[in-house]
Parts: structure tokens; sequence; C-alpha cells
């Protein structure tokens, strides 16, 4: 403890570094505002974008794994720019023998490869769109050139603004088999019964995204970065064989024509059921994989404002749906699933299809789509207007493990989640992944503690993502990296972005702010092309918060959150009353240790000189130096006599002065949040705001009041700024305890265990 005398004075004082880039406004990294974008993040009020209009013919051949397609496309020029050309996107020439995908793939064999590895090496899939025509509305041929994944029309003549131009494309390519060559769209074979399930999409040319931020949005698709396209409206027919069901964007025109009355009775049904009706029940479906009808049916659909479409075909699919209403309206959820996918996906599939939709709409819009569709697959999961595919598939015995169990319903909510991001709130994944990956993934967690506030959630809670952030920041990338180049693409363009959001929630800005902020971002950007510097604005702008420090930390840099409490000192008031301040030196130096020389010497020296020839003591050997004179009392009421009553109100308070010096070892400005422990055992918690850094980025000094005496400090107490060393955040010091693991050897960790799930293991 110090003892100081109160100064009621302030001093300049230098510092050894300074934070102001940490809190200099982002202006000059943000594209500058116009009247397409405005500072405050909305939409300006010369905004456009374009639209594409489909009807698509699909044939799937169930013999061969092929679809052959036709498609007429009507682009319609919005912009204020003439366009000469039109640029489509060709996604399947990723699985071309020669395309940029394949080559640009690393691999290194010195540490062995896996099976899948060497499949992909031996692979000789004949991949790629082929294209058979491309021509006018009149049947001209149009001038087109393919650049990999991407395609050029020459027009004949210029659109305009307001004009629209027609043309019609005729192709067909070999479906993937998602089970050994992987993919986002493809089939499953299962070998058993020899049936296929198909979960189809990027199987037609789409048009790019053109607007006034890149022109033409032609960046190569290499695998990672998804997809941008512009909305419109779909008119798809599916031909398919005949004992097939198809799940697919938007509604079913002719249900009359391809579902029997049975199956229309139960769809009505499941309109106004309080849980999933089964529309296809799984006897039926496994009835039908065993017939293999002959001969083929042609499935209707329609979709409007919608950007892009994906479809789902089988034999052995088990349908069910049930009715939510979202505002007035009756939004459809369906499950489309094998029998391999039960028990787990009749008795959970459908139900959080439905809370996903339900609470998205809470914290985002509501769900103005007519379905909602989650289908079965023994793969990676993806999204697409109105429906998705999804994995989570329980052993050949009916058990499945948790994670098995967390994993699905966990999949279900993301993938069924896109629909708002980015199938609505429409942001360029192309170039942005987080934008989608991050905001959904932040929901997403959200969705998941509606389900279940135990919930084993992987992402969100900022203790998640510590390993991460500490980890080597050679393999980190900053969330702004373009989608292709991400170091760690779960942690990058999922878990951070996810956890910065939740932190803003909790911590920045408190729920009222975030909320209102985030639900007006999703409005302004609904059924349009929000960028990244849209959402910073529109956050800053609507919750009244400056948070460039915010975005500049979290989503521009790596640094971590890692911020140290280096030092607790207790400073006392000097009151001048002699009796507190002699009472005060004596109690500080009775907490001083004895020094181990004077222990010693008390027991050899039993009898100093000084007491044997007690002649030799004077005044100071007698003298009590903690008790006050009646000099030092005049003086006391001397001073008071002179001092102003402001000052002795202030010597009156009493209370303790702490000074705490803290650092910021990892580089990332947060707040700083300390919960003080009294001797009586109360507790108060302190929020510093983040911008206490902004004259010195590494060290700040701060001094605390308090009426009682502090027991114990704790720096981040509930763990929500995800600093990533801990073990500097008490005082005094804590031992932050820890495990290891004995195990005979350290390459079967895990001895002789079966490897059965707990389900299986208590069966036996």
């Amino acid at each position: 403890m110090k003892k100081a005398f109160l100064v009621l004075a302030f001093a300049i004082a230098s510092v050894t570094s300074f934070s102001q880039t940490d809190f200099a406004q982002l202006g000059t990294q943000l594209p500058t505002p116009n009247v397409y974008r405005t500072a405050s993040g909305a939409p300006g009020h010369e905004y456009y974008q374009q639209q594409a209009n489909y009807k698509i013919d699909i044939v799937l051949d169930d013999a061969k794994q092929r679809i052959d397609g036709k498609e007429t496309v009507t682009y319609i020029n919005n912009s204020p720019d003439q366009l000469s050309y039109l640029w489509l996107q060709l996604d399947q020439n990723m699985r071309a023998q020669d395309s940029d995908t394949k080559k640009i793939k690393t691999m290194s064999l010195d540490d062995g490869a896996s099976k899948r590895e060497l499949d992909e090496l031996h692979n000789d899939f004949d991949g790629g769109f082929k294209l058979m025509k491309i021509s006018g509305v009149d049947g001209t041929n149009l001038p087109y050139t393919v650049v990999k994944t991407m395609m050029r029309i020459d027009l004949p003549k210029p659109i305009k603004k307001g004009e629209s131009f027609s043309f019609n494309v005729e192709w067909w390519y070999n479906i993937n088999n998602r089970m050994e060559i992987g993919g986002r769209s493809g089939y499953e074979h299962f070998e058993k019964e020899d049936n296929y399930l198909y979960t189809i999409a990027q199987f037609f040319p789409r048009m790019c995204v053109y607007n006034e931020v890149e022109g033409w949005q032609n960046k190569q698709f290499l695998g990672s970065g998804e997809f941008t396209l512009p909305f419109g409206d779909y008119e798809v027919n599916i031909t398919v064989p005949s004992d097939h069901i198809v799940g697919a964007t938007g509604t079913l025109e002719n249900a009359d024509e391809v579902l029997t009355q049975t199956q229309r009775d139960r769809f009505e049904e499941a309109k106004t059921a309080k849980k999933p009706v089964m529309i296809v029940n799984q006897k039926e479906a496994e009835k039908t994989e065993k017939a293999k009808a002959k001969g083929t049916k042609t499935w209707k659909f329609k979709a409007e404002n919608v950007r892009d479409y994906a479809f789902a075909s089988s034999r052995k699919f088990i349908w069910d749906a049930m009715g939510v209403d979202i505002n007035g309206k009756t939004v459809m959820c369906m499950g489309y699933y094998p029998k391999e996918g039960n028990p787990l996906w009749e008795q959970y599939n459908t139900e959080v299809v439905a809370h996903t939709i339900k609470t998205y709409s809470k914290y985002t819009i509501d769900y103005e789509y007519p379905v909602a569709i989650s289908v079965h697959t023994n793969q990676i999961g993806m999204e697409y207007p109105m429906i998705c595919f999804n994995g989570g598939r329980p052993e050949e015995d009916g058990t499945y493990s948790e994670r098995t169990k967390y994993g699905m319903i966990s999949v279900i909510i993301h993938e069924v989640g896109h629909n708002f991001f980015p199938m609505i709130i429409n942001s360029d994944e192309r170039q942005w992944t987080w934008m989608d990956e991050g905001l959904n993934t932040f929901i997403q967690y959200l969705t998941e503690v509606e389900w279940d506030p135990n919930y084993p959630s992987r992402r969100g809670n900022p203790q998640k993502i510590v390993d991460y952030m500490k980890g080597d920041q050679s393999n980190i990338a900053p969330i702004m990296t373009n989608s292709e180049s991400i170091f760690q693409f779960g942690n990058n363009a999922y878990g951070k972005p996810a956890t910065a959001l939740n932190i803003l929630r909790e911590t920045i800005l408190g729920r009222e702010l975030f909320d209102f902020a985030f639900k007006t971002y999703c409005e302004r950007w609904a059924y349009k092309h929000p960028t990244p510097a849209d959402f910073f604005r529109t956050m800053e702008d609507a919750s009244g918060v400056d948070l460039d420090w915010f975005w500049r930390g979290w989503f521009f840099n790596t640094d971590p959150v890692d911020i140290s409490l280096d030092e607790v000192q207790l400073f006392h008031l000097d009151t001048k009353d002699p009796k507190q301040e002699l009472a005060f030196d004596k109690m500080v130096e009775d907490s001083q240790p004895p020094y181990l020389g004077d222990q010693r010497n008390a027991e050899i020296i039993t009898k100093p000189v000084i007491e044997q020839k007690p002649e030799l003591k004077d005044f100071y050997n007698k003298w009590d130096r903690y008790s006050p004179t009646a000099y030092d009392v005049k003086k006391y009421q001397e001073y008071l006599a002179k001092a102003e009553d402001d000052e002795k109100a202030m010597l009156a308070k009493g209370g303790y002065y702490y000074q705490m010096k803290f650092t910021n070892q990892g580089g990332l400005p947060m707040p700083i949040i300390l919960q003080f422990t009294y001797e009586d055992g109360s507790k108060e918690k302190h929020y510093i705001p983040a911008e206490i850094w902004r004259f010195d980025s590494e060290q700040v000094s701060k001094v605390f009041y308090t009426k009682k005496k502090i027991n114990e400090v704790i720096l981040d107490p509930e763990s929500e700024t995800a600093d990533v060393d801990k073990s500097d955040n008490y005082w005094p010091q804590r031992m932050i305890p820890s495990k290891f693991e004995m195990y005979k050897s350290r390459y079967s960790r895990y001895g002789s265990d079966s490897g059965k799930n707990p389900m299986q293991k208590a069966k036996e």
C-alpha cells in the first residue's frame, strides 16, 4: 500500500505510444458514399439492380446420371449503363479435367495421403458443361466465349437502361458422385437396392451480377468463394423417373398430375398441423424404392424473386410437412429424406426447420417465401433459396451419437438460415464469405440456444474462438479477405465474425441497440446486394455508436484480445489527523513480513547492550512513534480551522483508492471489464469502454475509489471478450487448473475402445 496526498490538479503526461490508428475513422478504407449507397449504409436514391428471369426445362437421366437442360433467360438492364455483352457463370466447369481448381490444388506425400486424396488424383470424371447451342429467341446463333467457369455472350446490339434481352441456352453435363469426389451438388448411390438420391444445384448457366461496385462480378469459381446472383422469377419443369419425389425451390404448380389424391390430402392437412404430417411415409418409400416403376413425370415449379434454383429427386424419399405462421402467412416447412436418415430425421428435421424460420424472422425480417425445405444427404450442408441439403446420418442400427444429433440439428439451422443470408439479404459470397456465413452463424447461435439453453454450440461463445486467435499469425488472415484467399476457412469466415457480432451485442452495444441496428440492416438490404461498407455503416447509423475501432480490430486485423491486469495498488488519502495517519503507518509497517536476519538475531542475542545498561537509553528509546503528541493534535486543529468546506468533506469521505495498471498484450483494443469482490463478500462490476486505449494502445492506468476494501479483482469475469490468456486477469494472482492424460502409446491414446456410441453401449 502507498500513501499519497490528493492533488486537485491535472498534468499533461507524455505517453510512450499512440493508438490513433486503432481509433481513426474507417472513412479512407471504405468506398466513397454516392447516389447508389449512402454514408448511412442505406441504399441510395438511385440504387438499382439487374433482374434475370428463367424458363428452364430439365431432364434427369437416372440411368446415366446426367442432366439435360434448355433455358430461356430474359435479362433486364436497370442500370444507367449500356451493356454490349453479358456474363454468365458456368460453375460446373470447376469439374472439367482442365479446370484451374484442379491445377492449383496443392498436396504433399511427405506425411502420407488419404484414400480421398488418391481418388482425386486418379479421378477421370468427365465434368463440366457441354454447351450445345446458344441463340436468340428467334433461333439465331449468338457469339459466345467460354473463359473457364465464365461465359461471355456478345449481343447483337447494346441493351440500354430499361431494355431487356432474351436468349436460349441448351446444355448437358454428367452428375458427380458426391460421396466419391465431393461437391455441393451431385448424387449418392445406395448400392443395396441400386438407387440414387440427387441433390442438384449449379445445374444451369446463371447470370452474373452487374452493379456499380464492380461492374460485372465475373471472378472465377475456384471452389471456396460461393455465388453471387441477381434476383429473378423462375419457371422450371423437371422431368424425372415416374416414381421419384421431387423437392425444389418454389411452389409446385401441377400437384394433381404428379401426386396421388392421398398425398394431396395429406399436404392440405399439413398446412394447419401442429406437428409434421407424413406426405410419403417410410413404409410407402420403402415399397417404391424396391418396385422401380418405368416412365417419367414432369414436375412444374414457379418461384418469384429468388436469386438461384435447386432441387432434389429420389424414389427413396420420405416426405413430411408442417405449416408455420409467419406474421399471418403460412410457410410450409418440409423434409425429404431416405429411410437411412431415420429415426433422427423424422423426429427432428421439420421441427428444426420451423424453429429456424420463426427465430430468424424475429431477429432479421419475416420469411416471405412459401416453402422451407431440408433434404437429407450424407455429405456437407449446402443452401439455396427455399431448399438446402444437410447431413447427419444415424448408424445402420438406428442409434446415433450425441455429436451426430447436434451436428444434424446445427447444420439444418445453419443451412435453412441461409435463406436470410445470402438468399434474401444478397451479399457477394464470391468476394466476402463472412457476410453470409458469419452473419448466419451468429443468428444460428441465437437459434440454437432458443432450441435448448444447454445447446453445445460450436461457435458464438467468445471462448470458442480463443485457440484460433492466439494461433500462429502467419496462418491467420483478416476477416476482410477475399473468399478464395482465406486461411482456416471455418474459423475466419464463420467463427470469428459470429463471435465478434456476439461480443458487439452483449458487451459493446447491448442487446437493445444491437438488435435494432441489425434488424435495420436486414430490412434495408432485403432482396438487394449489400457490401461490407453497407453493413458497417448501417450498424453505426442505427445504433448511434462509433464502431470504426471495432470493425478495424476484429475485421481488418488479426490481433488477438489479451489484456493483462498488471498491478493493483491501494492508496490512502492523507487526512492530516495524526491518530488516523500514525495508525495507518503502523499498519503498513506491521504488514511487512519480519526479516529473516532479525528473527535469527532475536534467537541468538538474548540480552543486547541497551538492556544490559539502561542508563544508555534516551528519549528515542522510550518514544512511541505511532502515538500522536499534543503538538500533532494542535497542528491538526489549526489545519482544520483554515481548511475549506469542500476539502474537509473530501477528507471525511474516507474509503479506499485503488490504482490499477493494464497492458494490451494482444494488440486488439477492447473494453476493460472488471469485477470487484469486497471484504464483506459483495461484488461490483465496472465497464470501461475501449476508448480508454485511444492515446496509448499498450498501457493504461485507472484509479477507482471504493468505500469498502477490495479482496479480489477479476478482469473479464464472465469471459465475454475472447481474452486469449486468462492467467493474468486476476488480483491476487490465481492458479488456472489444467490436466494431462496418461496413456500407453502416443499413437493409440484411446486404447481398445470399440468406438460404439453411447446408445449402442446402453443397449449392451
